[in-house]
């Protein structure tokens, strides 16, 4: 922003633009410390395409670093904050970092990762531990770095970029960069920004709540977008039930971001604070970022109403696809139709187009969305495309007779039994329509007649046992609702499952668990 935070700052410059637990910044003071920033990290002698690396719980600071990075044509790389040392320094010496933000949280971690990185030239800690910086690691604090820099509006702005690394499904994260270089117009920015927010209906100069972690490349969209355009966003480091209700009547939220495992948590909260929640503001409640159980998507259409939106995307492709409330119902598990900008194909194992109804390889283009690569990762990202913006995220699916679009799985998660191909997704929303399942995980363990076989995992909902009766009764659901050989032929049950905060499910370490043997045994037909 600093250039197109200064259109907002002129016209609204007290109200409040960013809200966390330790305050509030106005207009005004944000466009004052990202130019402070800019000149800050320009004077620590980064410049264009100059990479930031960012450390950080959900707080205000963090909205100012991505800010300056857009604005000062260098690259910011959100890191994700549940990594150890050794994954945090990968992803900075990987990405080229030459700066590191970071926050009393999590400043001994960033101290440890950063200790043999000479490349660096600027440590910041934001928070409480300014005052010992210095023993952390040489990290200025960063009320100090700010402090010593002008706000006047820096010269020679131009639009930066963003790096996510994804978590991979194996191996080590891969960072998605945008092929435009750095230094675009800010127009251009800011336009994105308005017409991302008009595309999927997110109301502008509003109020957005976040409740994920500024990490994930969903998250930032669904926030730092908005208030590219004027949203005021409230936010958390973490998510709790009772309190995200309050907050969005206390502020009027307009608009949030959510996953399925926040879905679950909300509806069990109790009466008292459910009859208490008015939730008229909301206008757009959007989710993605794993697979939704359809009785849990009903169940908040019922309490919140048609606000409840779904979309399909990912940080190679942005978002691709979006399904209301109503068009939902009427086709339940459809993740919609793409949008106008952008191009979905389903292409089989032999290259040919994928008929109607048929489930394969998804391919996107997006008109919109610049093509990208996987950083220093030149084979990976050939893999990854058909042709030049024409790529896939690894993800199996179909498009009906009326161009709406059903994912059916990942293909690194489908399953082959008996070369029969099993998709896990379909499994997994039955199983999370049964009142017994909290969450569940379907992977494929080694037979040694069948290559694979169906296994799920299940974290039980309170009041249910972990019995070979409940076993029973779970496959027998599935039956009812599924081809038998689809049924798991083993049921186990976990506390908790392995999922990261964003809603996914690490299904590599529950893979590495069964690669060996399973437990409890059940169905056995076979597949036909």
């Amino acid at each position: 922003m600093a250039e197109n935070i200064k259109i907002i700052a002129d016209q609204r410059p007290d109200e409040a633009a960013l809200i966390d637990e330790q305050g509030e910044t106005t207009w005004r003071e944000l466009n004052g410390n990202v130019n402070r920033l800019i000149r800050a990290l320009r004077d620590a002698g980064l410049g264009t395409g100059s990479t930031v690396g960012i450390l950080m719980s959900n707080r205000r600071e963090y909205f100012e670093i991505l800010a300056a990075c857009a604005h000062a044509s260098m690259t910011a790389v959100p890191i994700n904050w549940h990594c150890v040392a050794e994954e945090v320094e990968y992803v900075l010496d990987n990405s080229d970092a030459e700066a590191l933000l970071t926050d009393d949280r999590f400043v001994e971690l960033a101290a440890q990762a950063s200790s043999g990185l000479d490349r660096l030239r600027m440590r910041v800690v934001v928070g409480k531990a300014n005052n010992a910086a210095s023993g952390q690691g040489g990290f200025l604090g960063y009320e100090e770095v700010l402090a010593n820099a002008d706000d006047d509006e820096p010269e020679d702005q131009g639009e930066g970029d963003v790096m996510f690394f994804t978590s991979g499904t194996t191996g080590r994260p891969k960072g998605v960069r945008r092929l435009s270089p750095p230094g675009g117009s800010l127009e251009q920015s800011r336009l994105r920004s308005m017409g991302f927010s008009a595309l999927l209906g997110v109301p502008q100069a509003r109020t957005t709540l976040l409740c994920g972690p500024l990490y994930h490349s969903a998250q930032w969209a669904f926030s730092y977008l908005p208030l590219g355009v004027g949203s005021t966003v409230v936010m958390r480091h973490k998510f709790v039930s009772e309190e995200v209700l309050e907050l969005i009547d206390r502020y009027r939220i307009t608009s949030v971001h959510l996953v399925p495992t926040q879905f679950i948590r909300l509806l069990r909260v109790d009466d008292e604070t459910r009859d208490a929640f008015d939730g008229s503001s909301l206008e757009l409640v959007m989710h993605g970022a794993a697979p939704c159980p359809p009785g849990v998507k009903r169940r908040m259409i019922e309490w919140w109403g048609p606000v409840v939106a779904e979309y399909y995307g990912g940080t190679e492709g942005a978002v691709i696809s979006i399904i209301r409330s109503d068009e939902w119902l009427e086709r339940p598990g459809s993740v919609g139709k793409p949008l106008p900008i952008v191009e979905v194909t389903v292409i089989a194992e032999d290259g040919r187009l994928a008929d109607t109804g048929q489930p394969d390889q998804i391919y996107v283009r997006n008109q919109m969305a610049p093509d990208f690569k996987y950083h220093k990762e030149p084979g990976k990202t050939e893999e990854a495309h058909l042709g030049p913006g024409v790529f896939t995220m690894g993800d199996i699916g179909y498009l009906d007779e009326d161009g709406y679009l059903f994912l059916t799985d990942r293909k690194i998660d489908m399953i082959i039994s008996g070369g029969v191909n099993i998709y896990p997704a379909e499994i997994e929303m039955t199983l999370g329509d049964h009142p017994a399942v909290r969450d569940v995980a379907v992977i494929g363990v080694p037979d040694e007649e069948y290559g694979e076989q169906v296994k799920a995992v299940v974290e039980l909902n309170d009041g249910f046992d972990p019995s070979e009766t409940t076993v029973a009764e779970l496959i027998a659901h599935c039956r009812k609702h599924l081809a038998g050989y689809k049924a798991p032929k083993t049921i186990d049950f976990d506390a908790t499952l392995p999922r990261h905060p964003t809603g996914k499910l690490y299904k590599r370490l529950l893979r590495e668990r069964y690669a060996a043997s399973s437990r409890v045994e059940g169905a056995d037909d076979e597949p036909s």
